[in-house]
């Protein structure tokens, strides 16, 4: 009774157009102060210890790192380097625009960042080469998508935050999914090229592709600095991120000289909003999960759902057709420290590791964050390419498709997600 009473209260507060950190927050309250004994002084406790975490540091640092590099001039390199490699191949814009975005992806850790810093520069490029907007427009928009699936991403840091599974493993665990699915983004790009016989680069000597590596390796090094960090024990991910930053700063200001010191308050201001906004989000949830461990929701529901029989096959189809449609309503954020605390616990009685749980998450996010009404990734493009979300979201099908087929190889394969932290001794 209470878990209805609970949820009913959250998504009418929801549909009201509140937002959701508030929904949340008033949501755990009113039940807290009219429907349990709760002490208040507990509450209060929780909103402070629920957010200590040494892995949420890591949130706002990797913000900075990404905006000092989308304003650093780190993804025009990329994209340089990108098209020089595949750009002769069939649709060789597009193609540079998926390998880009994996890049700008593997040091940003963000989705809209990653959207906004290649799809500003390559999208004009693509029209004026001959490509038609909705083209280019669904290749980046689901492209940008590998922001948070190809480590550092914030969403798993999230993630980690709210199940207490390995902020590292899961970055590993992210590294083989993320590279195969931006090879399948890059295979539907070429597909569609190659039929309706879209624009082919000239291809680059070898030198010219040394120029234009030599060109990215400051921003390319980053990768190394994030991954190698990490895989090889130097620092933790969230000292790795604030390596990320520090990194970014030196690169944009001193190395690029695309940034000056002048526009470092920007910078920092920005990334302090975006910091603020997500925190704040955290801490209602932190509220709102422990409102639902201390009435026994997620266990009540495991049980439930064992007793029912329905085994992990099941769950992990009701747990996906769940996140899509949350995705239909929500960002990836909210969904995550929603969700988690519900779903995690189930998924752990099934026996379902805890890091291939949590991949599955997030390339749910992903497909959430390309479709409508509020896929991030879409409005980001629309303010881009001036198309209608309408529009736009006709011109992402294809990849989106794509994406939908990816995500069930993801969840029926475990050592997809699996095989490398094994290897790395990260999970057993």
């Amino acid at each position: 009774m209470s878990s209805l009473i609970i949820l009913t209260l959250l998504v009418v507060l929801m549909l009201t157009g509140m937002p959701i950190s508030i929904s949340l927050g008033l949501t755990v309250l009113s039940f807290l102060f009219f429907m349990t004994e709760v002490p208040i002084e507990s509450v209060a406790l929780k909103l402070f210890t629920g957010i200590e975490k040494f892995e949420i540091m890591a949130i706002p640092f990797f913000i900075l790192a990404g905006n000092f590099l989308t304003h650093g001039g780190v993804a025009r390199r990329m994209i340089a380097f990108a098209t020089s490699m595949v750009g002769h191949f069939h649709g060789g814009l597009g193609l540079g625009g998926v390998l880009a975005c994996a890049l700008f992806a593997a040091v940003s850790g963000s989705s809209p960042a990653t959207v906004v810093a290649i799809g500003s520069i390559l999208l004009p490029a693509m029209v004026k080469a001959g490509f038609p907007k909705s083209f280019g427009a669904g290749v980046i928009t689901t492209s940008g998508a590998l922001g948070i699936l190809i480590p550092p991403s914030i969403v798993m840091v999230m993630y980690s935050v709210s199940t207490n599974t390995s902020v590292g493993a899961l970055f590993m665990a992210g590294v083989i999914p993320g590279l195969a699915l931006a090879f399948l983004l890059g295979l539907t790009s070429w597909y569609r090229a190659k039929k309706f016989n879209y624009p082919r680069m000239k291809k680059a000597t070898w030198g010219e592709r040394w120029v234009s590596f030599r060109k990215a390796i400051w921003g390319l090094l980053l990768i190394v600095v994030v991954m190698g960090g990490i895989y090889s024990g130097i620092f933790t991910p969230t000292e790795a991120a604030a390596m990320s930053a520090v990194y970014a700063f030196w690169v944009a200001v001193f190395v690029y000289k695309d940034m000056g010191l002048k526009d470092v308050p920007r910078v920092l201001l920005s990334s302090a909003n975006m910091s603020a906004m997500l925190l704040y989000i955290i801490t209602n949830a932190v509220l709102f999960s422990f409102l639902l461990t201390h009435e026994n929701i997620p266990q009540q529901m495991a049980d439930s759902m064992i007793g029912t029989g329905i085994g992990v096959i099941g769950f992990l189809i009701i747990s996906n057709v769940l996140l899509l449609i949350a995705g239909n309503f929500m960002e990836p954020s909210s969904i995550v420290l929603i969700l988690a605390p519900i779903l995690f616990p189930i998924a752990m009685k099934l026996g379902i590791d805890p890091v291939h749980f949590g991949i599955i998450m997030v390339v749910n996010m992903e497909v959430g964050m390309c479709h409508p009404p509020v896929g991030l990734n879409l409005y980001v493009a629309s303010g881009i390419t001036k198309m209608g979300i309408t529009e736009l979201t006709v011109a992402v099908w294809p990849w989106l498709l794509t994406m939908l087929g990816f995500l069930v190889v993801v969840t029926y394969w475990p050592g997809l997600s699996l095989w490398l932290p094994r290897t790395l001794g990260m999970v057993t």
